[in-house]
């Protein structure tokens, strides 16, 4: 826009820009940051479209790239509500959109903050590595607070499909969500390049190998990570038997039938021995059962111990029983107990992640206030165990990380790091029916396999229970709501990859480069403002 000369040689102010010029302009963006977001959540579980991925951060690298500070956060929120909100819409299915909303509302701030974290970086050199780096510094955050945290769509996660999934093995989730970003990022400024290259005809070299860079090191990296990914028997096989005993009815009330719930599983395991007697199944070396398969006390109640013990000696070979225990003292525990078929219960394993607002409520008195309903949800709260879970079970080390604990890199790791020659993810999904948290947990368990080279089984009361080998493979998996059991030999590894060796450094020296780049951002500005005031 030009501004015009007045005969008496005065500049006239340029004429005001049309309003709805004014306005598409804002909502480009917007609808631009929302929809990347939308993106982001279809590249993720049950769909197979990881390779959207890329494209969701290119959008959001063109909605970041130079903002400054309310820009990038309100896009950022936009973002992550494009994103968060059809991804967690199961955390409402059965206690209606209040909670659902709330979580997404806070999840969302986490994304917004970070995104304004992207545009602070976005103008150094080899700004896509600083960004990229940030986005897992955000992520990193999100995994430890509120309430212990909530890691539940980290961008590994939508990954179990995809060519990258090799780099669970090499650095765990932060390198392989790394990786992704930095590709997507780096695929933005390849066409921001090429783009400026097709209007000016000129091409800075720096900035051209950063994009390339940024697209092709990720790639190349998945690839030279293929060796570690292996699913050969190290420590021989076992013959392992998923049972899925179904429950009454899906939803919050299925508790209300808890005896029901244990017969189920009950039932379904006697049907295995006489498979097995009847020489149709191989004898499983043990048995393991889902997260809730008996929420009634088995300890406190005789029926309950009659019953489990009795399919422990028909099957004749160890169970895990998920249990809801209460202890002694009077704390309420989410209980793994290694029933033996002769010896009876003999270890135990506590969960120790427990889910905010399902096993425990925090702020209490707050929730009564605002729903009085939702407090009697939880009527009290489950107790933390302290100890790590690994059973030996028919001569097999066996990792235990309950349900939501899979999401944590941390309650998977130190079973491998105590033992684990294969890991259990035993859960309880009939609280949220057919809903997408089923493939999301499933695909989470599948990057856990190749991230440890471990053999993953997911015993889930109602479905889908799942056998999926060390290379992120299932090969065998159940429908939803019907009792089913899954028998397969299955390798044992003791090896460890470089992800579980190396823990939490990869995601450390990531966010030392996210605070490292955000660090020079703040230099560069205090620099900038002192020479100005000279």
């Amino acid at each position: 826009m030009t501004a015009t000369i007045a005969p008496t040689g005065e500049q006239t102010p340029p004429a005001p820009e049309p309003r709805g010029r004014r306005l598409l302009r804002a909502l480009v963006p917007a609808a631009a940051a929302a929809l990347s977001g939308v993106l982001l959540y279809v590249s993720f579980p049950p769909r197979t479209l990881w390779w959207l991925a890329l494209p969701a951060f290119a959008g959001l690298a063109w909605c970041l790239r130079g903002r400054g500070l309310k820009s990038a956060l309100g896009r950022g929120y936009l973002f992550g509500l494009g994103f968060l909100l059809p991804l967690l819409v199961w955390t409402g299915v059965e206690v209606g959109p209040g909670p659902w909303l709330a979580l997404v509302a806070i999840e969302a701030l986490f994304v917004a903050v970070t995104s304004v974290g992207i545009a602070a970086v976005s103008k150094l050199p080899g700004w896509p590595l600083w960004a990229a780096a940030v986005w897992t510094l955000g992520e990193a955050a999100r995994a430890r607070a509120p309430f212990g945290g909530f890691p539940w769509g980290k961008v590994a996660f939508g990954q179990a499909d995809g060519v990258f999934l090799p780099l669970a093995a090499l650095g765990g989730t932060p390198v392989l969500g790394f990786a992704v970003v930095l590709c997507g990022f780096g695929l933005y400024e390849a066409v921001r390049v090429f783009l400026k290259y097709r209007r000016t005809r000129t091409l800075h070299r720096g900035t051209a190998a950063v994009a390339l860079a940024a697209v092709a090191v990720p790639l190349v990296g998945a690839v030279a990570s293929l060796p570690l990914v292996s699913d050969a028997a190290e420590n021989g096989t076992a013959t392992v038997a998923v049972i899925q005993g179904n429950v009454p009815q899906a939803g919050l009330d299925f508790n209300a039938q808890r005896k029901e719930v244990l017969n189920h599983h009950v039932q379904e395991t006697l049907r295995l021995a006489e498979r097995v007697r009847a020489g149709k199944v191989k004898k499983p070396d043990f048995v393991l059962w889902p997260e809730n398969s008996s929420d009634i006390d088995p300890f406190r109640n005789p029926d309950a111990y009659a019953d489990i013990d009795a399919a422990a000696k028909a099957v004749g070979a160890p169970i895990s029983v998920g249990g809801v225990v209460e202890a002694d003292d009077g704390r309420l525990l989410n209980e793994q107990i290694l029933w033996d078929p002769v010896k009876g219960p003999t270890e135990t394993y506590d969960k120790r992640q427990i889910q905010p607002f399902g096993e425990f409520l925090p702020m209490r008195s707050l929730v009564d206030m605002i729903n009085p309903a939702w407090g009697s949800m939880v009527r009290k709260d489950f107790s933390r165990g302290s100890k790590p879970g690994v059973f030996t079970m028919g001569g097999a080390e066996v990792g235990l990380a309950t349900c939501y604990e899979a999401a944590f890199d941390w309650a998977v790791r130190d079973t491998v790091t105590h033992g684990a020659q294969l890991i259990s993810v035993p859960s309880n999904n009939a609280t949220f029916d057919r809903s997408e948290m089923t493939y999301q947990q499933l695909a989470m368990s599948r990057v856990r396999a190749v991230e440890h080279s471990r053999t993953v089984t997911v015993p889930v009361t109602s479905g889908v229970s799942a056998v999926i080998m060390p290379d992120g493979e299932i090969v065998q998996r159940t429908t939803w709501f019907t009792a089913d059991t899954l028998v397969a030999e299955v390798p044992l590894r003791s090896s460890q990859t470089p992800a579980t060796k190396l823990g939490i450094a990869p995601e450390l020296a990531l966010v030392a480069v996210a605070f490292g780049g955000i660090g020079w951002v703040i230099a560069r500005r205090v620099r900038a403002r002192g020479a100005a005031e000279k």
